[in-house]
C-alpha cells in the first residue's frame, strides 16, 4: 500500500479511540478509590480491640483511633464512616479487630453493636476489693462502681444477701460478659447463675446438714483455704461439721489470717489469735459472718458431700507436702502438732 492510500485521523476517530481510554482511567480511579475506602484491609495490628466507651462522642472516638494508630489509614476510615453515617449510630462496646478487616465490615460492627464478649474467669479471690479490681480491669466500669453494688444493702437484701455474705453468690467459672455491662446488670447475671447452680438436689443436701446455701458456702470458703488438694476437701468438711454440730470452736487458722488481713502469714502465732474480729474462729463460736474467700465449686460440693468421720483436729503434715494429719482425740492431735511445730522451727519459720 502506498503512503498516498493512508487516510489522516479525523477528530471523530481520535475521539472514538480516546474516550474509552479516558473512561477506563476514570473508572479505574473511582474503582480503586471505592476499594481502598471500603474494602481494603485497614487494621494496623497495633491494637487487638477497639473500645467505644459509654457516652463517648464521635470526635473522641476518631481521636482515640488516631492516637493509638489502630488503623493504617484514618482518612479512608473517616471517608467511609461519613458515607455510612457512623456518627449517628456508633454503639458502645468492645470490638475485636484483626488483619484483613476492612472499613465497611468494621463500621457495620460499630453501628450494630455487634461487640465481642469478655471471658471472665474468676476463682479464689479473698476480698471484694480484689474481685472488684479484677472486674474493672476487664470491663468498662471502675472498681468503685462494682464495690458500690457489692456493698448496697438495699440491693442485696432483695436477693437474700448482705455486704458480708454477697461473695457467696459468685460461683467461680468462666463467663462471657459484654465489656460495657453495668455493675448492676453484672450482679443480676451472677444472681441468675447462682440460682441455676443451687439446684433442688444441692438445696436438699444443705438442708440435711441444717445449713443454708449461704452457710454452706461460708464453710466451703474455709475448707478451700485449708485444702491444698481437692481430694482432702470432703475430709476437712466432715471435720468442721463435726465441730459445728458439737458446739466446738472451729479454730480454723485461715479465718485468723483473714481477720488479720495478712496473707503472708505461714505460722499462726498467739499475737494473731488475739485479734478482735468475728472472723476469728478461735474466739467466736460458729461460722464467721461471711466467706473468707470466694469458694470453689469443688469446695461447696465437698461440704454438701462431706466425709462421715469422727475427726475433730487437723494439722499440716510435717513434711510440708500440703496434706494434713487428722485426729479424733486431743492426745493424737498434740503429737501431730508437735511434729509440725518442730518442722517449722527447723526451717526458721516463726511467722
Amino acid at each position: 500500500m502506498n503512503n498516498e492510500d493512508k487516510k489522516p485521523m479525523t477528530p471523530r476517530k481520535i475521539a472514538f479511540i480516546l474516550i474509552p481510554i479516558v473512561l477506563l482511567a476514570v473508572g479505574g480511579y473511582f474503582g480503586f478509590n471505592l476499594y481502598s475506602t471500603f474494602l481494603a484491609p485497614n487494621i494496623s495490628g497495633n491494637e487487638k480491640y477497639i473500645y467505644v466507651r459509654t457516652g463517648m462522642t464521635y470526635d473522641e472516638f476518631l481521636n482515640e483511633l488516631n492516637t493509638k494508630n489502630t488503623l493504617k489509614n484514618i482518612g479512608k476510615f473517616k471517608a467511609a464512616a461519613g458515607q455510612m453515617n457512623l456518627a449517628n449510630s456508633l454503639k458502645p462496646g468492645r470490638y475485636a479487630v484483626s488483619a484483613g478487616l476492612n472499613n465497611r465490615t468494621l463500621i457495620n460492627k460499630l453501628k450494630s453493636g455487634n461487640q465481642d464478649a469478655v471471658n471472665l474467669k474468676f476463682q479464689g479471690f479473698r476480698k471484694k476489693q480484689n474481685f472488684a479490681a479484677y472486674l474493672a480491669k476487664n470491663m468498662e466500669a471502675d472498681s468503685l462502681a462494682f464495690i458500690s453494688v457489692l456493698d448496697s444493702t438495699a440491693l442485696l437484701e432483695k436477693s437474700g444477701f448482705n455486704p458480708e455474705t454477697v461473695y457467696t453468690m459468685f460461683i467461680p467459672n468462666t463467663y462471657q460478659i459484654y465489656w460495657n455491662t453495668s455493675p448492676t446488670s453484672f450482679y443480676e447475671k451472677m444472681l441468675g447463675e447462682y440460682n441455676k447452680f443451687w439446684t433442688d438436689e444441692r438445696k436438699q443436701k444443705a438442708k440435711a446438714l441444717n445449713l443454708t446455701p449461704v452457710q454452706v458456702s461460708i464453710l466451703a470458703s474455709i475448707v478451700d483455704a485449708e485444702a491444698l488438694y481437692d481430694k482432702e476437701m470432703p475430709t476437712i468438711a466432715g471435720l468442721y461439721l463435726n465441730r459445728l454440730n458439737r458446739g466446738i470452736l472451729l479454730q480454723a487458722d485461715p479465718t485468723v489470717i483473714f481477720a488479720n488481713d495478712d496473707f503472708t502469714v505461714k505460722r499462726v502465732t498467739k499475737s494473731l489469735l488475739d485479734v478482735s474480729s468475728k472472723y476469728n474462729t478461735y474466739k467466736y463460736a460458729g461460722l464467721p459472718p461471711g466467706p473468707i474467700m470466694m469458694p470453689s465449686i469443688n469446695a461447696i460440693d465437698a461440704v454438701l458431700n462431706r466425709q462421715q468421720n469422727n475427726y475433730i483436729y487437723m494439722c499440716a503434715k510435717e513434711d510440708f507436702s500440703g496434706y494434713h494429719n487428722f485426729a479424733e482425740t486431743v492426745e493424737e492431735h498434740n503429737i501431730n502438732a508437735k511434729k509440725y511445730r518442730e518442722a517449722l522451727n527447723k526451717r526458721n519459720i516463726f511467722r
